[in-house]
């Protein structure tokens, strides 16, 4: 039982390596040299995926080496929903309605 609870807390660890929230500086920094397009661009195109929503919270997240801005809205029916896009390209890689 000891080692089935250790390999669990072990890949737990390595799932959260894997997805690291990037922190202000290093954003700033990513923005500036070109390689993640603005926030301001970002949140443009998460805000067309449901016109008139407001967003509530945004996180630049590395997974694996790939910027992935991820941006949580309410709509105007109260509706909330997470939209991920690639910081880079500002391709939707997700927008689902969050329960």
């Amino acid at each position: 039982m000891k080692t089935v609870t250790a390999a669990i807390v072990i890949s737990g660890f390595f799932a959260s390596l894997a997805s690291a929230d990037v922190r202000v500086d290093e954003a700033v920094k990513l923005q500036q040299d070109g390689s993640i397009k603005p926030f301001e661009e970002l949140n443009e195109l998460a805000i067309k995926q449901h016109p008139g929503a407001s967003i509530r919270d945004t996180e630049l997240d590395d997974h694996h080496g790939t910027y992935i801005y991820e941006v949580e809205l309410r709509d105007a029916d109260g509706q909330k929903w997470d939209v991920d896009l690639d910081a880079s390209t500002g391709e939707i890689l997700q927008d689902k309605q969050d329960d």
